[in-house]
């Protein structure tokens, strides 16, 4: 599949490049995001040095890091080097002497730190002193971000503070799940992203395995034999330490628990011993916490936890109960299940995309500029989907996402605006003064509506646009 997306994040890389200066870079995020592509991309483009870590033994290691060097080092690996500094002190050596720069990249760092504890200071003092006067580009990537964190990007890490770029990296934008998989219609897209997500390497799975929507899910996902039925456990099991003890709280979220005190009932431990986990769980990007629009996010009693990634989501909601029929029935019955399971997740997809499009909607929403938005409930009164205020506090953004199995009729359209509107303003803190503007968002609208001023159609083409 072709590179696409990641635009800014190549940019800030090819900075460092054009800059005659050492540079550090640090890059990390979730498995499967992309890292590892990226960083590959921009090495090809800068004839550097590429090399990624496994969990082998630290003198196997060194010998494979040498191994790499020898593109841009000639006779590099031909010694043996019995540490890592005295590894590094040689690179930056020949680096000035054959006037290399980089960049060089080494991937899959937390798997060198788990078999060399005393990596992060022996990189520090490299970088502090031989890579800056050889003058290295030199790129640091990871997935664990366990260990990321406690070698970089905590304040007490022996790297903390020293790199020039910091790049998380976040799944690609469903704006740009067509051109990478060439689907032309916008719902299809959406339908596509509500099941894979953000995530290259799915897209890369589903790029090469053709056949149907529903029987590529079938094929990789719900089949046992399919690549992606282990997947979870592959990502938990993968963190480094191991987060597989974290997944009782991903099981208790996909059958429906979404406040702290359901999930600690289902899985029969006390809410006190679940805060640590579930910040780790955040941490990895696997689940997230929610609470009202405009409610302290510290403090409100209101607080939901959902799984955050559309795949992961989807294997909890869908397969994790249901894996041992799965395998024990045939493909025909999986996708009946399927087709059951999935106008659910499209409408729940459809709602998180159109609310990260708000703030990227101004121009077709046309009063002023709105910041980010979210959803507003209270116990089990009136919900709305999509509330937003513009940057002057003149306009309160009021909006409901509806996800039809078929383009909606005119008449439907204007009923729902007059129940939206029915609903009036949130109890929320706003200006005495603040205006309404209602927004309906639905995958297709028909042609000829005649609509108040008040009041936006908006559809699944206008918010993958916005999301480029």
């Amino acid at each position: 599949m072709k590179f696409i997306d990641r635009k800014q994040e190549m940019s800030r890389l090819d900075r460092l490049v054009r800059l005659s200066k050492p540079s550090l870079a640090v890059v990390w995020g979730r498995r499967r995001v992309g890292k590892s592509r990226l960083l590959m991309e921009w090495v090809h483009k800068n004839r550097g040095v590429y090399y990624t870590a496994d969990e082998s033994a630290a003198t196997i290691q060194r010998k494979y890091f040498t191994t790499a060097l020898e593109q841009a080092l000639p006779g590099f690996s031909e010694v043996e080097y019995p540490d890592w500094t005295t590894l590094f002190a040689r690179l930056a050596r020949d680096a000035v002497q054959s006037k290399w720069r980089g960049p060089l990249v080494i991937d899959e760092l937390p798997y060198l730190i788990s078999t060399s504890p005393e990596l992060p200071s022996v990189l520090q003092r490299f970088i502090d002193q031989d890579a800056k006067k050889a003058k290295l580009i030199i790129a640091l990537c990871g997935s664990s971000q366990h260990m990321m964190q406690g070698a970089i990007l905590d304040a007490s890490a022996p790297l903390y503070g020293r790199a020039d770029e910091l790049i998380k990296l976040n799944p690609i934008s469903a704006g740009y799940m067509g051109e990478a998989l060439k689907l032309k219609k916008a719902r299809e897209i959406i339908e596509y992203y509500s099941v894979w997500g953000g995530i290259p390497r799915y897209w890369e799975l589903l790029d090469k395995n053709g056949g149907s929507f529903l029987e590529s899910i079938d094929r990789l996902v719900l089949d046992p034999m399919g690549p992606l039925n282990e997947e979870p456990n592959r990502l938990l099991l993968e963190e480094s330490p191991s987060a597989i003890s974290l997944r009782p709280i991903l099981d208790a979220i996909g059958l429906g628990a979404h406040r702290l005190s359901e999930v600690a009932s289902r899985i029969g431990q006390p809410v006190t011993s679940l805060m640590r986990t579930i910040q780790r769980l955040i941490e990895l990007d696997l689940i997230q916490r929610e609470t009202p629009y405009s409610a302290d996010a510290c403090n409100s009693k209101r607080t939901l936890y959902k799984i955050k990634d559309p795949f992961v989501r989807f294997w909890f909601e869908v397969i994790a109960s249901k894996r041992s029929l799965f395998s024990q029935v045939t493909s025909a019955i999986r996708v009946q299940f399927l087709k059951q399971a999935l106008p659910s997740l499209f409408s729940l997809t459809w709602e998180e995309l159109c609310r990260q499009a708000i703030p990227l909607l101004s121009k077709v929403l046309g009063d002023g500029v709105f910041g980010q938005a979210g959803r507003f409930w209270h116990g089990q009164g009136v919900e709305w989907d999509i509330l937003s205020q513009s940057a002057d506090s003149a306009t309160l953004l009021i909006g409901e996402a509806k996800w039809t199995a078929k383009t909606p009729t005119r008449q439907w359209i204007y009923q729902t605006i007059e129940e939206i509107k029915k609903k009036g303003l949130p109890p929320i803190q706003h200006h005495p003064n603040i205006q309404p503007l209602y927004a309906l968002f639905i995958p297709e609208k028909p042609k000829n509506l005649t609509l108040p001023p008040d009041t936006k159609i908006i559809d699944a083409n206008t918010v993958l646009r916005a999301l480029r």
